[in-house]
């Protein structure tokens, strides 16, 4: 969600009510008088204030203060919303009909607006159903498995110019390891193309999604040093680029052989029979690039904050690295992204009046739900806010409590991509490197257009391997603060 900076707060959601559970509570359209969630009355901009000095601590302050998991707010953007922290109605939401909830496609930031209308967040009903039954399919099951060697390549190719034995920042190469991947499965490019979409896409990802915070009245080209000018001349570039790849894929012989995203959607045809058009090949291409890369990249520079913070942990996964297995490094990737959400929230909108648990929420009513306090509760988390990822050790996380990726029909494409391209990347850096622990603060999050991620950059020391660590490494020296 694009819409006001997002800033990192921790803590916990607080103590208060959850909605009884059920198996059939997802939410009914009806025609009772609207009741809203309790919420405070004081004017727009002071909310607005209250929401960039502490964002979503805002939201935790306000459930402890009205002893409710749901809550009213009324902030630029999203305008009167209801703020939903109770895993309980996230996941009734998520599996509301789309007949009365859907994600907004225009207005109030929505990556639409960045993205063009023919990207999936511009998308919905079965023009939606379409596009995912397309696009699904490429980052699941063998087709996945396929780009594993690519995201080897691309660790390789990144840590080769890693120094050792000085502090340096982690953030910019997991972006780059991302980006490389990313570009590689979605348009099967290599040479200069693939070598200009790496230069142009990240600063034109920040771009547009720092300037869906403004009023769209204020989205003016005023030349190209003007945040909305450059995303334009930006994109221009893109679809070009875009262009050419198409126009060449599209003359290849053997062109439905290929698995890439690109070579699909130029064979495929939209929910009426007729062929997608380039544009929004070219928006849906733009949308997997700029959601798939920086987010995962956030995930994973948390992953490296986090161990580097945990010298137990990092011991075990190195060991289990070195021993071929992948059940607690798994289960660090999930507690990474329980604990280090990178999108704070999920919005949808009400088509019509409806009743989701106990309250009566009104037609065209944005609906935000909080990943980050949704995953504080503790009835959902034993010590909800503590950093442990031997909480999944043999279990796996329960998609109603367990959200980074959002739910429904919305849910991420990506999101088995993404935990396979995190697995891949971790294995790599600790089978090749030997990461050094510290006992420096925890990184606060700073937000980075798309993605929440750590403020110093996820700075770390490593030192290349040359032999199999044995149990008393340096690790070992510096005692797990447990921090969370």
């Amino acid at each position: 969600m694009c819409r006001l900076p997002i800033l990192f707060v921790g803590g916990s959601a607080g103590t208060f009510a959850l909605s009884a559970r059920g198996e059939d509570d997802m939410a009914t359209a009806t025609t009772e008088p609207v009741r809203l969630p309790p919420g405070p009355r004081m004017p727009k901009p002071v909310q607005a204030i209250r929401f960039l000095a502490s964002n979503h601590g805002m939201y935790a302050a306000l459930n402890r203060r009205y002893g409710s998991a749901t809550i009213s707010v009324n902030l630029p953007g999203v305008g009167h919303a209801v703020v939903i922290s109770d895993p309980v109605l996230a996941k009734d939401l998520f599996s509301t009909s789309t007949d009365l909830v859907e994600r907004p496609t225009w207005g109030g930031g929505s990556l639409g607006d960045a993205f063009g209308p023919g990207s999936t967040f511009s998308l919905g009903g079965d023009q939606l159903l379409a596009r995912r039954k397309v696009v699904v399919p490429h980052f699941h099951g063998k087709r996945m498995r396929s780009y594993e060697p690519i995201i080897e390549e691309e660790v390789m190719r990144e840590i080769a110019t890693w120094p050792e034995g000085r502090e340096f920042e982690t953030l910019h190469s997991m972006t780059s390891i991302t980006l490389g991947a990313i570009l590689r499965a979605v348009f099967g490019a290599e040479g200069p193309a693939l070598d200009e979409l790496r230069d142009l896409l990240p600063p034109m990802v920040t771009v547009a999604c720092m300037v869906l915070t403004v009023p769209p009245r204020l989205r003016r080209d005023l030349g190209p040093w003007s945040p909305w000018g450059r995303h334009i001349r930006g994109r221009r570039r893109f679809d070009a680029i875009v262009d050419s790849l198409i126009a060449a894929a599209r003359v290849e012989p053997d062109l439905d052989e290929r698995s890439d995203v690109l070579a699909v959607l130029a064979q495929s045809c939209d929910e009426n029979g007729d062929p997608i058009p380039d544009r929004h090949i070219a928006d849906e291409l733009f949308t997997l690039v700029a959601s798939g890369h920086e987010t995962t990249a956030g995930s994973m520079a948390w992953a490296l904050e986090r161990m580097c913070r945990h010298p137990q942990l990092l011991s075990r996964l190195t060991e289990e690295v070195d021993a071929g297995g992948s059940d607690l490094r798994q289960a660090t990737i999930w507690e990474v992204q329980r604990t280090r959400p990178v999108l704070d929230s999920f919005v949808r909108r009400t088509k019509a009046r409806i009743r989701l648990g106990d309250w009566v929420i009104p037609e065209n009513t944005n609906m935000v739900v909080s990943i980050r306090l949704a995953h504080d509760v503790e009835e959902s988390f034993t010590d909800a806010t503590s950093f442990n990822p031997d909480r999944f050790l043999g279990t796996v996380p329960k998609p109603s409590t367990w959200i980074p990726f959002g739910g429904g029909v919305n849910r991420c494409v990506g999101a088995a991509f993404a935990n396979m391209e995190m697995d891949i990347t971790i294995r790599t850096l600790l089978r090749e490197l030997r990461f050094v622990p510290t006992d420096a603060p925890d990184e606060p999050g700073r937000w980075r257009g798309v993605a929440t991620v750590p403020a110093r950059g996820a700075r770390a020391v490593v030192h290349r391997r040359t032999a199999k660590l044995s149990s008393d490494v340096t690790s070992a020296s510096v005692a797990d603060h447990g921090s969370a």
